[in-house]
């Protein structure tokens, strides 16, 4: 059932599904990422989700998620740098109860879904199997998921501090979860073996989160 799709809640009333995101920032054959933006007291569409997928917090509201098969409705209670790995699951939607804005950026992973293309997953030789910082001394990150599937880590670095991470043997994001930047310019993808120096920032963010697609290379 995809977007445009007239399907029929619990109570025998008729709904029209709606997308997963508010728009799309970034989409290749591997991933596509969605930024969802719901402002207080706004609601997404109901919809259905066809692959996996990781969801970052930027910015927090209190938010219930309801169900089109009439389950009880789950709080949501996120922080921002926060992340949540979810598998596909059945139509709800999501809607901003709080009185702030809430904002997130969604990332499907393809590759485990029903859109997989079926390329294979081929890793140059001597690429490390594990990513990690071109930095001696100690990083400010942490793991905020850790999954067979996919890894996050949140980095949050000083005022006019950077670091330059590298990748594994498999593709990554780098996601900036400053409100002040660009969405469209926010997100980088890393292909495996890549390097990506984070921006520095004259003011202390709410740094960025590193998404490692660790099945890629199983």
């Amino acid at each position: 059932m995809t977007a445009g799709t007239t399907v029929q809640a619990h109570d025998g009333t008729e709904v029209v599904l709606g997308e997963i995101g508010t728009r799309i920032l970034l989409e290749n054959d591997r991933i596509r990422v969605w930024e969802v933006a719901l402002d207080p007291g706004e609601a997404q569409a109901w919809h259905l989700h066809h692959n996996p997928y990781v969801v970052l917090c930027l910015s927090t509201s209190p938010c219930h998620m309801d169900w089109l098969e009439g389950s009880p409705a789950r709080q949501l209670s996120e922080t921002v740098g926060g992340s949540v790995y979810r598998p596909v699951s059945p139509v709800h939607m999501l809607t901003n109860h709080g009185d702030a804005q809430y904002r997130n950026r969604l990332i499907e992973l393809l590759d485990l879904g029903e859109e997989a293309s079926g390329e294979p997953r081929v890793v140059a030789d001597g690429i490390d199997q594990e990513s990690g910082f071109e930095t001696i001394g100690e990083v400010p990150a942490k793991v905020v998921v850790d999954e067979p599937d996919v890894r996050v880590q949140h980095v949050t670095p000083d005022a006019g501090e950077s670091y330059t991470w590298r990748t594994g043997a498999y593709p990554a994001l780098v996601v900036d979860l400053d409100l002040a930047t660009d969405p469209a310019t926010g997100i980088t993808y890393l292909n495996p073996g890549d390097s990506h120096t984070l921006p520095t920032k004259q003011t202390q963010t709410s740094g960025y989160n590193l998404v490692e697609l660790r099945y890629y290379a199983t």
